[in-house]
């Protein structure tokens, strides 16, 4: 009897975790791997699960596709991983239980980390090493993303006619991350051909089941539920799962009154745990009748907005010339020198101070609490960087839950450098997410949706900044990035700091088409040294010639280098303003003198270019 004809009158069992097993038994490797060189190890687990009541097996092929194996400098033996992972279950099996190749998601939580022709090229490869060594049927396991799901499920249904189960996976119970809520995903897997949908991995039992009480029955497919043992925890370097089996047991008659025919396990469970399943409800009559939990719809009220006192800068920036500095939070907890530089800068009339997020991955106080102190007690506002480097998606969301919550609104979304260039080079590099990313992210903050599709019951505020690099071979390149980012939420630019005319007219040149405003960087040179440092060692900066020259001639007159610094600068702003409204003045070793200055001298040109009415105007 086929598969899909057993689960038109019982509910089979299916396994559990392979990972799980083997990290237990001290294998920390690529696990797909082993199917070649520790085949008895694999056939050993397979042989374990079917002696606990499974009737069906999956092929330890959950990461063995091109884009994974890549990590391992495998991906050239996705061929061979497969089809032996497919010989290796069909061994245990043994005619017992069917066997199903397995393809897990890619794209987890990062919905742009891959894109899909990549994930397209990577599944048909892994697809037809599957189907060649005949599988009973396809499995479709962890997809946090539903496009990437929708995508492979479409080319593996017209590719085989074989049994497909696409399961789904979730941050949140009952929803996806993109905010589609799980019945109608299913029913869209289901009406592109799935002939078996559910749930797998994330969630343990309790809130698996709350889930599926608010899935429907399908009408041409059946229903799939491979809970995780527990949450799990960390406990000297490793992690472990505490659910023990008869959790498992009691909660079986529930997983059956909720329509599942498919179940099996997901991360942390053991056979102990497909016993458990198997021992209720093995060759139990499924149920063909449920009365749906549906969440009553709500009263659709707009979440509540984020009131603020100002306006978004890119929206000023708009309007009217602008003028932000950028002070750098200091490297010692002495603030005096910091604060003086704040103070001077609101005297000069900036529209905002930039505090750049642990620059050059060197440690500073943080910009959160010191912007926090700007905007209280000075009624500046700050604008607050954020790397990708130091923070996991987590940490991301949290901290800009919390500059929301402090009315912190104007943010600069950066990639951030690398740690090996800072304090501490053995420090860890988080990069959970691109820039790209984070834009977006932010701008789901802003529809008051957290990063996992949740509803926060308010939306943020933010203004989002994007970096741009000038200072590079293509600057046409460098376009099609902010192209790029603008489409991912970015409402404006702040570019590295421009030391050319030339650079400005270029940059003018080639970004005058995009509706999003550039500030111009700009920095004055204080010594020759501080010149060539720039131009040969920090990424993103590269100094004219001319300039260098000059900042040279001056080598033995600190004073007057310092003077020649400014008025090229000043030469600068006067080219900048009249191309583009914003400029950004970086502030070298706190020497806020020289910004204060700077920006008194923008404001007087912006009002001799545009008229008075720019001179007199403040936000404070």
């Amino acid at each position: 009897m086929s598969f899909l004809e057993k689960l038109q009158n019982q509910i089979l069992i299916a396994d559990g975790a392979m990972g799980t097993l083997l990290y237990s038994y001290g294998t920390d490797c690529c696990f797909e791997e082993l199917n070649l060189s520790h085949p008895e190890q694999i056939q050993h687990i397979h042989k374990a699960y079917i002696n606990a009541g499974s009737d069906v097996i999956q092929t330890n092929t959950y990461a063995a596709n091109y884009l994974k194996l890549l990590r391992y400098g495998l991906e050239d033996s996705v061929k061979e991983i497969n089809s032996a992972a497919v010989r290796n279950a069909k061994i245990a099996a043994a005619n017992q239980a069917y066997v199903l190749g397995t393809i897990g998601g890619n794209r987890g939580i990062k919905p742009n980390s891959i894109t899909n022709e990549d994930i397209k090229r990577s599944f048909r490869e892994q697809l037809y090493c599957l189907l060649l060594e005949g599988v009973d049927g396809i499995l479709l396991e962890t997809f946090y993303d539903l496009e990437e799901l929708e995508t492979i499920l479409t080319i593996a249904r017209k590719e085989t006619k074989l049994p497909i189960i696409a399961q789904v996976s979730l941050q949140e119970p009952g929803i996806l991350q993109n905010q589609t809520p799980v019945n109608d995903a299913l029913k869209r897997l289901e009406g592109l051909g799935a002939d078996v949908v559910g749930l797998n991995c994330r969630l343990g039992p309790h809130h698996m089941l709350l889930t599926l009480e608010q899935i429907e029955l399908p009408k041409n497919a059946f229903l799939s539920a491979y809970p995780n043992a527990s949450l799990p925890t960390y406990t000297d370097g490793k992690f472990h799962y505490e659910s023990d089996a008869d959790y498992f047991r009691n909660s079986a008659q529930a997983f059956r009154k909720e329509g599942v025919r498919l179940l099996g396990g997901c991360c942390g469970t053991t056979p102990e745990h497909i016993k458990a399943f198997a021992s209720e409800l093995k060759n139990s009559v499924p149920i063909t009748e449920k009365s749906v939990k549906l969440k009553p719809k709500k009263i659709i009220v707009e979440p509540v907005s984020a009131k603020r006192d100002d306006a978004p800068l890119h929206e000023l920036v708009k309007e009217k010339p602008s003028v932000i500095v950028e002070l750098d939070p200091p490297r010692k907890l002495d603030t005096t020198k910091f604060f003086e530089g704040a103070r001077a800068l609101k005297e000069a009339g900036i529209d905002a101070i930039t505090l750049a997020d642990n620059s050059l991955a060197s440690v500073r106080i943080s910009n959160e609490s010191l912007g926090y102190l700007v905007k209280q007690e000075l009624g500046m506002r700050p604008l607050i960087h954020i790397a990708c480097r130091d923070r996991n998606i987590i940490g991301l969301q949290s901290h800009l839950m919390g500059l929301h919550t402090l009315g912190m609104h104007d943010v600069l979304a950066i990639t951030g450098d690398p740690a090996r260039v800072g304090d501490f080079p053995g420090a860890s590099s988080v990069y959970d997410v691109s820039s790209f990313e984070l834009i977006q992210m932010i701008k789901q903050l802003n529809n008051g949706l957290s990063f996992s599709g949740k509803d926060l019951g308010q939306k943020t505020a933010f203004s989002i900044a994007a970096a741009f690099n000038p200072n590079v071979r293509s600057l046409e390149k460098a376009v099609k990035r902010l192209e790029k980012k603008i489409h991912f939420g970015a409402d404006y630019f702040i570019s590295q700091p421009v030391f050319s005319e030339e650079k400005l007219l270029e940059v003018y040149e080639n970004t005058k088409h995009l509706e999003a405003p550039i500030y111009i960087g700009l920095m004055p040179l204080l010594s020759s040294k501080n010149a060539e440092f720039l131009h040969n060692e920090v990424p993103g900066i590269k100094i004219a010639d001319s300039i260098r020259e000059s900042m040279a001639a001056l080598n033995d007159n600190p004073e007057l280098a310092v003077r020649e610094g400014i008025e090229i600068t000043k030469s600068l702003i006067d080219a900048a303003l009249d191309l583009f409204n914003g400029i950004y003045l970086i502030t070298p070793f706190l020497r806020y003198e020289l910004t204060a200055e700077l920006a008194i001298y923008s404001r007087q040109r912006a009002s001799q270019i545009r008229g008075n009415s720019y001179a007199e105007s403040t936000i404070y």
